[in-house]
């Protein structure tokens, strides 16, 4: 399942929940959300994998572009020495041979910036799902801290402080 998927059953488990008499706090199933949470975390895995790969892509489009790029310079270079024997002729295969050259280092380039949009684009996609995921993830942290903070409201800043270095070591333990 995607990452879009849980967040919306994540989203649909808060919403369905049954609210506690005469507060805005709710009664969650912890092992429906536990497994919910696990599921996400096991989808995200899946998103750098794939980062990964596209990147691992870029690279080998690149290597083949410079070996085919080498190829052709190697091609060139044979062609003008088989006709250096004739001057006129020696002269129009070195022509070639530059004019190749500085096609195969065009083709490179062209194919090197095509195969860095691509990863771009790829890592554009998934930072914005990435980002989506974030901010699912802050939007339903602030309904559960709305809520919590409905039941028990902390007296000092002390307290909240504390709250808050609570909130971070469990998130740090997970």
């Amino acid at each position: 399942m995607d990452t879009e998927a849980l967040l919306d059953e994540i989203e649909t488990l808060l919403a369905d929940a049954r609210p506690l008499p005469l507060t805005t706090s709710v009664i969650v199933s912890r092992g429906d959300l536990e497994d919910l949470v696990a599921d996400l975390r096991a989808a995200l895995p899946e998103e750098v994998r794939e980062a990964r790969w596209v990147l691992r892509e870029r690279d080998e489009v690149i290597a083949a572009a410079q070996r085919e790029a080498e190829q052709l310079r190697e091609d060139g270079r044979a062609e003008a020495e088989r006709l250096a024997g004739q001057t006129e002729v020696a002269r129009l295969a070195r022509r070639e041979g530059d004019r190749i050259l500085a096609e195969a280092r065009e083709q490179a380039r062209s194919l090197k910036l095509e195969a860095e949009d691509y990863v771009d684009a790829r890592l554009a996609g998934f930072e914005q799902l990435l980002r989506r995921t974030l901010e699912s993830v802050v939007k339903g942290r602030e309904r559960f801290r709305v809520g919590s903070a409905a039941v028990s409201l902390p007296e000092d800043d002390d307290a909240v402080r504390d709250t808050q270095l609570y909130d971070q070591e469990r998130a740090d333990r997970r």
